[in-house]
């Protein structure tokens, strides 16, 4: 009697699994990548950073993401500066995050002193003014499309998608609406999140 085909269930392969989660190969990919990162982010780096890392990269997942910049936001200094050296402290330590660092500050930082000497000279003329309210109409809707594509990670939550949508409508009413001062918004409203998100976590 012949023997029955086996099946075998197939097995990602090394590759596939590379693919779908990556780490920074070396300080100096590191280095490279903040550099980029900081030389396209001039007024707001949220939109570029999720971009890059996220979906590019793949040195994160839309989640963690997520609460990587809300640990930056708290944190003082700039949020991205503050991202740089999280990532690369995880990634290699000191090594990591003094890469990071150095990535995200140093080409920008000249530019920007190059910029200034150039907008000191002409700020008054209408090209550059216009330009610069052109600017700020395309990050608005820069961050608009980021807030849209992170939306998913809501799903995830632990507090769930209607808890999570309430405390995000009253912390933009507390802010924007109310001029509500930052910090106690932050206590108020993050203090009670973190409260319930540890509720639910806590086995």
């Amino acid at each position: 009697m012949p023997a029955k085909p086996v099946t075998v269930a197939p097995v990602a392969t090394p590759s596939e699994a590379v693919e779908e989660r990556r780490h920074p190969r070396s300080p100096a990919d590191l280095f490279v990548t903040f550099t980029l990162l900081g030389l396209q982010g001039f007024g707001g780096v949220l939109a570029v950073v999720q971009q890059e890392l996220v979906e590019r990269k793949r040195w994160l997942t839309r989640e963690e993401f997520i609460e990587d910049w809300a640990v930056a936001q708290v944190m003082p200094g700039p949020n991205v500066v503050n991202m740089a050296l999280m990532i690369g402290g995880r990634s290699f330590g000191l090594a990591g995050a003094l890469a990071a660092l150095a990535g995200i500050l140093t080409l920008p930082l000249g530019l920007v002193l190059l910029l200034e000497m150039l907008h000191a000279r002409f700020a008054e003329h209408p090209g550059v003014a216009g330009a610069l309210r052109g600017t700020g109409a395309v990050a608005a809707g820069l961050f608009a499309a980021t807030g849209l594509r992170l939306m998913s990670a809501i799903r995830t939550n632990p507090l769930g998608v209607p808890l999570a949508i309430v405390l995000g409508c009253s912390c933009f009413a507390a802010v924007a609406l109310l001029r509500w001062p930052l910090v106690y918004v932050l206590l108020g409203l993050g203090g009670t999140a973190c409260v319930l998100t540890f509720r639910r976590l806590k086995p």
